[in-house]
């Protein structure tokens, strides 16, 4: 479980420019760019988001994510991973929902990549693709070539964040029961920006 917050520290508006901070978020992502710089462009103060990078499987993400979470006072911890059939097993995409569950960790999970949040933005999407056809969907959405490092994928996006919450939401609700390993394509990532959205 993360560390809880103590009443030994606070936070002046003055130094967070913003109301009061009453949570802390320490969010872990499975990629080491396209996750963080996104996660990183929400203008909620450092005192509010840490967020990590942490390359490797989901598992191995959580056993992370928990490390970090006992090294530090946070409020919400979410691990941010994909699906990815093809580089991670179903056990290991299953182990890693249920020991998240267990430390009371929040996932942002993608099913099949983390792509799919981005194309959301633009229309709903509701039939599965191979994993390397995300890019390339996104690419012709764009206008311009999909570059995993953008850093300013968030700023670009942000006018039709509404409609992917939407959709995301929608995508989720189709499937009854929820079951993430199969669900293609759904997300749970508009759940975390949702969580965030409330210190802006």
């Amino acid at each position: 479980m993360p560390k809880r917050k103590t009443n030994s520290r606070s936070y002046s508006t003055r130094e967070v420019d913003i109301r009061e901070v009453k949570e802390r978020f320490l969010i872990v992502c499975e990629g080491k760019k396209t996750e963080p710089y996104y996660f990183k462009s929400f203008r909620v103060p450092k005192a509010v988001v840490a967020v990590q990078g942490a390359a490797g499987d989901p598992t191995r993400l959580v056993n992370s994510a928990n490390k970090l979470a006992n090294e530090d006072e946070y409020d919400q911890v979410w691990c941010v991973f994909d699906r990815d059939v093809g580089a991670w097993t179903a056990q290991n995409f299953n182990n890693a929902l249920q020991n998240a569950k267990s430390y009371g960790f929040h996932v942002a999970y993608s099913n099949e990549c983390f792509e799919l949040w981005y194309i959301l933005h633009f229309e709903f999407l509701n039939t599965g693709l191979p994993r390397s056809d995300y890019e390339d969907k996104l690419s012709e959405l764009l206008g311009k070539k999909y570059q995993k490092n953008d850093l300013t994928m968030y700023q670009q996006l942000l006018e039709k964040q509404p409609i992917a919450i939407k959709y995301a939401q929608k995508l989720l609700d189709s499937y009854n029961p929820i079951d993430p390993e199969r669900d293609n394509p759904a997300t749970t990532v508009h759940l975390l920006v949702q969580a965030l959205n409330r210190f802006l």
